[in-house]
């Protein structure tokens, strides 16, 4: 089955264009079927980018999934038209009441920014907390996982001098984990992040379960025992060209960035690079969505169990 977006959002004909099947809500309505609805709170600048990475993965699943669009807070994006964002985001008030299967909260590029000093710290906890006793399972990507381990584990923040970027090996610590259930036994995943996350400091700090790391990377997926709260210190959703896109951004503002790791042909980048993580990437958020979601929320969202504490 599809994912279910409005109508109009612009990520309808750019997936239906890669031939994935996407069912907008008038179609939907038509349908007696419970979807599994999804909060997806995109922290990311360029939104519109964002929302077509995460949905081109959650498309690929036999189950129908509703896709509801969170902003965290009304401030005047760069580079998202406002038309956009009013039109299909929400607000925290507008949902706080509600009771949803998933969660997804992105990335964001603030790796060298305290946590103080983050703008939306206080909505970004706000939502987290609330999360334990609205949701189902909560997937946190890259700088997500950074932040939700300081306000659910009181994790300091750890930071890299050299910003890790490239496309890494990673081996299963759990061949028997639901979420890697598919897996090889190594597989390629891409980095762009300077937070660190080393599998010592996650056993130290939390009880998370690591399911896949890295030597160049650390831990890279790791969930709780009640598969509620789910990390990946990577991007598996990004598109063939991030990577580089970020690299000549940051080469062209000075910062003297490296070349990504394992991403352009003969480390060229005057090389076209292709995606070598794409099935990952799409069976990684097919078993959250059946194994961390569908198969332990319940039908009638009402009757959902908060998170232990």
């Amino acid at each position: 089955m599809p994912i279910r977006i409005p109508d109009e959002l612009p990520a309808v004909n750019v997936l239906r264009n890669e031939n994935i099947f996407v069912m907008t809500s008038s179609r939907a309505k038509n349908q007696d079927i419970r979807p599994l609805k999804v909060l997806l709170l995109n922290l990311m600048p360029k939104k519109i980018e964002t929302e077509n990475q995460f949905l081109r993965l959650l498309s690929n699943s036999a189950l129908q999934v509703d896709i509801k669009l969170l902003r965290i807070d009304q401030r005047a994006s760069k580079n998202t038209p406002i038309e956009h964002l009013n039109n299909f985001y929400c607000h925290f008030d507008d949902i706080q009441d509600n009771n949803f299967d998933g969660l997804i909260i992105t990335g964001a590029p603030l790796g060298l920014v305290d946590f103080c000093d983050v703008v939306y710290w206080t909505q970004l906890e706000r939502v987290i907390l609330w999360a334990k006793k609205h949701v189902t399972s909560t997937l946190f990507v890259c700088w997500a996982v950074q932040a939700a381990l300081n306000i659910l584990y009181n994790m300091p923040k750890m930071t890299m001098k050299i910003k890790l970027s490239g496309v890494y090996w990673h081996q299963i610590l759990q061949p028997q984990a639901a979420l890697t259930r598919g897996f090889d036994d190594h597989f390629l995943a891409p980095h762009s992040r300077y937070a660190e996350f080393t599998s010592s400091n996650i056993r130290r700090f939390t009880d998370l379960d690591i399911l896949a790391e890295s030597e160049q990377t650390g831990a890279y997926l790791f969930a709780s025992a009640d598969r509620r709260l789910v990390f990946a210190t990577g991007h598996p959703e990004y598109d063939a060209n991030t990577l580089a896109i970020e690299y000549f951004r940051d080469k062209q503002a000075g910062l003297n960035p490296i070349i990504p790791v394992n991403y352009f042909p003969n480390d060229n980048p005057t090389l076209m690079p292709r995606a070598s993580w794409r099935s990952h990437g799409y069976l990684l958020f097919s078993n959250w969505l059946n194994y961390y979601v569908y198969q332990i929320t319940p039908y009638d969202l009402s009757h959902m169990v908060p998170t232990r504490e």
